[in-house]
Formats: structure tokens, C-alpha cells, sequence
């Protein structure tokens, strides 16, 4: 079963009475329960250290410490906040309704704040509710962490969880609500496919990377001076881990230990396989050899393509899906970047941006059953324009916030670390620590 059945099955249940909820399925049942579980330990592995591990590689020796801190300070700042108040502004439907927009149409109340109500009694679909909240907690905190692949080596830590905290309130939790919220939500009104948040995650923090990174400015020295990674072997097992975390993330999403959770997992293989391939290839013929780098971006590019599809493409949807993904990423992140400019440090808006895009579109298209597809789309170019918007208005949406909450940070108490901080690594200047001692 899908997000979108999901969210829509808690806004039918509140519409019958508690009789006919308890025989309408939702009855706990144990090997859905232990996926989830499973699923939830999965992606927040993908964070913590898998993207920990692969963004820190990537940096400067002096840097890597910084990165991981990032992570990890993130994984906690919104781990709490999700219970605060996030949870709730997603998932609550309260003064929803199908084909109407009001307020609730783009983020949702708080009656469910301080997770109010949620007992291990509680329900959703056939999991305990509070399995659901850590599940979706995970994906809360992955998608601000992406965003520091951006910006790396040149943002303050204490404009950073700033910035992380009004970014998740402000952009994440709306973005959500809007596409799994249920009858009412924006984007789920207008039909938006979004299995496992291609447009909520990957579009969201690949946008505001690229938004961060422009404000920011380029590092210094960049690009004339040498910025090669340390470390390409902590990247390639932070490749690993998110690689093996993803099927946490893609057939988790199905919420349950089913069918779809078994094709979704089908799929994320192939996708990411084929992306390997494609963004290796791409660059042996473009530079006339295949490297380590590549290969692990080429392998994500794969991953953030395939999520939005996951439950509704087949096998074979899912290597066009996947090819297409690391051909274009590898020319974005490479070509592209370099003729506009842009110092993306880790290429957040590269991989995951362009990725999200390429994977909302299509998953347009392979979703349809005349093309091997498990979805309900019938007429190919009308899915693909619903598409088409809902990534536009993403764009759109989180651009504008994004600056916004920039720049007022950076009025406020500024952004950027000065040039001496710099130019000693933000390990020492900002944390007094070093990742290497010798």
C-alpha cells in the first residue's frame, strides 16, 4: 500500500465510526510491525553514517569533521522537532477536504503536537503508530542533511541549525503535507505520484542547496585551487550504506511486508545499477576513465530517481529510470556546473535536484500498466503535466523560502564563516577538534 493510500486510509477512518475503523483491517499485524522496524533502523543508517561517512569523504581533510557534526547535530535537532510539532503539521488532516484549499490544504494543525494521543495502542494501517512516526522521522532528518552537501566548507554551525530548523518548519513539513497529507493536500489533490518522496525530499533539498550555495558563495579559492576529496574510500562505503539503507526508505514506504514493498525493492536495484552504469560510462567516454567518485554519485543519482517511482514502475521502467538518471546527473553535475559557475561543494543540487526531477517526471510515464507499470495512469500525458507541476511548484515553493530564511539569517548574524576561519578548516575553527592527528 502506498503513502497515498496511507494517508488517505487515516482521513477515511476519521470520517467512520470506531467500530467500522476496527473492521476496516486495521488490526496490528506483527511481520508488517518487524519490516517497519527494520525499514525506520534502515534510513536512519542512511544518514547516520552513510551520509556522514560520504559526504565527509568528499571534503577536505580539514573539513571532514564539520560535515559529520552537521549530520549528526541535524539528526538530533530534527529528531526533536518532528515530535514537537512535525509529525503533526504532516500528517494531521484536520479541516481537510477533498478538492477544497484552505489553510490545511498546505500544511496541516497541530492537534497531534507533542505526538498528543499516540499510545502503543495506537494504530496506522497495520503498524503501531509510533513505528510510523520514527519511520517517517528518518526521512525528516535525512532531507536537511542533504542539503549540506551544498554549502559545505564555508557555512557558520550555529547559522546552520538555525537555518535547519526553520527550513524543516517552513519548507519540509508543508512540502510533505501538501504531497502525503490525503484529501485536501495541494499536490495529493492534484494527483501527484510520490512513492517515497522524490518531489517532498530530493527536489526539496536539492533546490535549497542550490539556493544555499548562491547565497553563500563560492569557497575560497574556488575553482582555481586544488578541492579534491580526501578520502574517496570513507565515499564509496557512505555509498554503500545509503545504497543498502535505500530499500529501508523505497519499500519501507510501502508500509507494510507486501507485494508492493517487494517490487519497490525490485526496482530500486535495477534503477540503481543501471545509474551506476550510466554515469560510468558517460564519464569514460567523456574523460577517458571511470572513476571511484563517479561511479558512487552515479549509484545515488539512481537511488533519488527511483524513489518517486518505487511503487509504481516495473523492472524494466526502472532502468530507463535509472540510466537516464546517471547520464543526466553526470552531465549536470559536471558540465553544467562548470559552465554557470555555481560551487555546489558536493553536488546536493547535481544529484539529488536533478535526480528528483528526471525520477518525478518519469515516474509519470512507467507508472502507466502499457508500460510495464503498476499504477493507475491510463493517459501518459495528462500524469506527465501533474508531474510536471507539482515538481514546478516545489521549485518554486522552496526556492523563495529558502532565500528568504537566508538572507534573513545572514542579517541577522551572518552566514559565512570569515576567510582565517576558512583557510584553517572549519574542524578546528568552529569545533577545536581535528579528524586527523598525527
Amino acid at each position: 500500500m502506498t503513502l497515498r493510500k496511507v494517508a488517505g486510509l487515516g482521513a477515511l477512518l476519521s470520517l467512520v465510526t470506531p467500530g467500522l475503523a476496527m473492521a476496516d483491517e486495521v488490526v496490528l499485524n506483527s511481520g508488517d510491525t518487524s519490516w517497519m522496524l527494520i525499514a525506520s533502523v534502515l534510513v536512519l543508517l542512511m544518514t547516520i553514517p552513510g551520509l556522514a561517512l560520504f559526504y565527509g569523504g568528499m571534503v577536505r581533510s580539514k573539513n571532514i569533521l564539520s560535515v559529520m557534526m552537521q549530520c549528526f547535530a541535524i539528526t538530533g535537532l530534527i529528531s526533536i522537532l518532528w515530535v514537537i510539532y512535525g509529525y503533526s503539521m504532516v500528517f494531521d488532516t484536520t479541516g481537510m477536504e477533498q478538492g477544497v484549499v484552505n489553510f490545511n490544504s498546505f500544511v496541516g494543525g497541530l492537534s497531534k503536537a507533542f505526538l498528543s494521543g499516540i499510545t502503543p495502542a495506537s494504530l496506522t494501517m497495520t503498524v503501531p503508530e509510533s513505528v510510523f512516526v520514527v519511520f517517517q522521522m528518518t526521512f525528516a532528518i535525512i532531507t536537511p542533511a542533504l542539503i549540506v552537501g551544498a554549502f559545505a566548507e564555508r557555512m557558520k554551525f550555529s547559522a546552520m541549525l538555525i537555518f535547519m530548523g526553520l527550513w524543516f518548519t517552513l519548507v519540509y513539513a508543508p512540502i510533505a503535507h501538501m504531497v502525503w497529507g490525503g484529501n485536501g493536500g495541494l499536490l495529493w489533490d492534484w494527483g501527484v505520484l510520490d512513492f517515497a518522496g522524490g518531489t517532498v525530499v530530493h527536489i526539496n533539498a536539492g533546490v535549497a542547496g542550490l539556493v544555499a550555495c548562491l547565497v553563500l558563495g563560492k569557497r575560497k579559492g574556488y575553482p582555481t585551487t586544488s578541492m579534491a576529496p580526501h578520502n574517496l574510500g570513507y565515499t564509496l562505503v557512505g555509498a554503500a550504506m545509503l545504497w543498502v539503507g535505500w530499500f529501508g526508505f523505497n519499500a519501507g514506504s510501502a508500509v507494510a511486508a507486501n507485494g508492493t514493498a517487494g517490487m519497490a525493492m525490485l526496482v530500486t536495484q535495477i534503477a540503481t545499477a543501471a545509474a551506476a552504469l550510466g554515469w560510468m560510462f558517460a564519464e569514460w567516454l567523456t574523460h577517458g576513465k571511470p572513476s571511484a567518485l563517479g561511479i558512487a554519485s552515479g549509484v545515488v543519482a539512481g537511488l533519488v530517481a527511483i524513489t518517486p517511482a518505487a511503487g509504481t514502475c516495473g523492472p524494466m521502467g526502472a532502468i530507463v529510470i535509472g540510466l537516464s538518471a546517471g547520464v543526466i546527473c553526470f552531465f549536470c553535475a559536471t558540465s553544467l556546473k562548470r559552465k554557470l559557475g555555481y560551487d555546489d561543494s558536493l553536488d546536493a543540487f547535481g544529484v539529488h535536484g536533478i535526480g528528483g526531477i528526471v525520477g518525478a517526471l518519469l515516474t509519470g510515464v512507467f507508472a502507466a500498466p502499457a508500460l510495464g507499470g503498476f499504477g493507475t495512469v491510463e493517459d501518459i500525458g495528462a500524469q506527465l503535466f501533474i508531474q510536471f507541476k507539482g515538481v514546478a511548484f516545489t521549485i518554486v515553493y522552496t526556492a523563495i523560502v529558502t532565500y528568504v530564511i537566508l538572507k534573513v539569517i545572514d542579517l541577522v548574524m551572518g552566514l559565512r564563516v570569515t576567510e582565517e576561519e576558512e583557510t584553517v578548516g572549519l574542524d578546528l575553527a568552529l569545533h577545536n577538534e581535528r579528524g586527523y592527528n598525527l
